[in-house]
């Protein structure tokens, strides 16, 4: 059974920094396509970031320069690291996994992309102050 489980959130400073984590259980992590998303309240989520299976990845562009995701395989964990952070990028961000293909890792971040997505974590909260 897939399981995955984010942590990492919690609340910063404008222009501060965290790091999230999601372990994953239950599949080949190293073979799926993994995405970091987000949704703020009266917000429709949106991805953020994705990884293929080969390392390729994808990013939202309200969050290139400043986060990156990355996966360490033997740990079955994938990251986050969010810098310059905003006050827009509070939200709670959700981990998603499904089995890796073509679509990966662009349709991660494009519309919808959640549609593209299987199985999600229960979400962390983040939240930036000014």
């Amino acid at each position: 059974q897939v399981h995955l489980v984010e942590s990492g959130g919690g609340s910063v400073q404008d222009g501060g920094s965290l790091t999230l984590s999601c372990a994953a259980t239950g599949y080949t992590f190293s073979d799926w396509c993994m995405g970091w998303f987000r949704q703020a309240p009266g917000k429709e989520r949106e991805g953020v970031a994705g990884i293929d299976r080969d390392g390729i990845t994808s990013y939202a562009d309200s969050v290139k320069g400043r986060f990156t995701i990355s996966k360490d395989n033997a740990k079955n964990t994938l990251y986050l690291q969010m810098n310059t952070l905003k006050p827009e990028d509070s939200a709670r961000y959700y981990c998603a996994a499904v089995p890796s293909g073509p679509f990966c890792p662009d349709a991660v971040v494009g519309p919808q992309g959640d549609s593209a997505m299987t199985y999600w974590g229960k979400g962390t909260l983040v939240t930036i102050s000014s």
